[in-house]
């Protein structure tokens, strides 16, 4: 069996920015996080030994510190606002992918554009990009377009870790169903999510199966484990090198390795290792198949 990783993978920029600005903030002063920093568990255990408390961005009483720290998510200036008012002392480690994202959406607005995000509801980057402006709609695929209010101008951006291909399809579907609208999109999927998205296609030319390393919780990592199955490989999406089951590689000659943008390098590292063991004992393979068949 043949290992390959992907060209782009893993960790952008932002996270990167986000992890040491909360670690400086962590050795000056007891610090909480509003929210989850990056969605990876591991780094959620690393802030833990560090003594750094989890808050809600939403709930001044979460906090038991002077000092907070808003996500690399991002969150609504009213938000910003109401903790700094409070008398708090703000580390704020938006991405700056997710800062243009905000930008977008307001300059629409003040342009006279009705608000359009297209992304997950429930997401914490999408509740900041839509915190300031409650009316806005928010669509994730086309079904959804039934929410949609009719207006002369809409304006429309995306949750940063979208796959573009279908934002550029749900955009497509939008004007069919408004003909008379002006539709002005802004393309605010970052860099690194396109990056990764087309590394992962060219691996899925390549590979029968990918393994996906990142957070349950991840939306760039669930998406580039969709992508993959769209492709017509099998995909498996992993924390750690502990997930990772013998019994999925039996009669497989070539595995890809990708990473979501919250995965650390040397989460990446030990789910390689992990399966370089793997293809150096056969054994593993034909054991764990060999359990499965006793269960059945």
């Amino acid at each position: 069996m043949k290992i390959q990783l992907a060209s782009h993978h893993g960790m952008c920029f932002g996270v990167r920015d986000a992890l040491r600005a909360t670690f400086k903030a962590a050795k000056k002063a007891p610090v909480t996080v509003l929210g989850q920093l990056v969605h990876n568990p591991i780094v959620d255990q690393h802030l833990k030994t560090l003594g750094v408390q989890q808050g809600d961005l939403s709930e001044l009483t979460s906090s038991k510190t002077a000092d907070v720290v808003i996500t690399a998510h991002g969150a609504a200036d009213a938000q910003r606002r109401t903790w700094r008012d409070a008398g708090f002392s703000v580390t704020d480690t938006t991405c700056p992918l997710v800062r243009k994202a905000h930008h977008a959406l307001a300059t629409l607005v003040e342009n006279g554009y009705f608000p359009v995000v297209i992304g997950q509801a429930t997401h914490v980057e999408v509740r900041g990009l839509t915190g300031d402006y409650p009316e806005a709609c928010v669509l994730l695929d086309e079904a959804d377009l039934d929410r949609l209010p009719a207006n002369r101008k809409l304006g429309i951006i995306s949750q940063t870790t979208q796959p573009l291909t279908r934002v550029l399809q749900l955009i497509d579907a939008i004007k069919r169903r408004h003909p008379d609208s002006e539709v002005r999109f802004v393309d605010t999927v970052c860099h690194p999510t396109k990056q990764r998205q087309q590394s992962l296609e060219d691996l899925c030319a390549k590979c029968e199966l990918i393994i996906v390393i990142g957070g349950k919780n991840s939306n760039n990592t669930r998406q580039l484990a969709e992508t993959a199955r769209q492709l017509g490989a099998v995909a498996h999406q992993v924390e750690c090198a502990d997930d990772l089951l013998p019994e999925w590689f039996l009669g497989i000659e070539t595995v890809g390795v990708t990473a979501g943008t919250s995965t650390l390098d040397e989460t990446v590292r030990s789910v390689v290792d992990r399966l370089a063991i793997i293809v150096q004992e056969p054994g593993l393979i034909a054991s764990a198949v060999q359990h499965l068949m006793g269960k059945a």
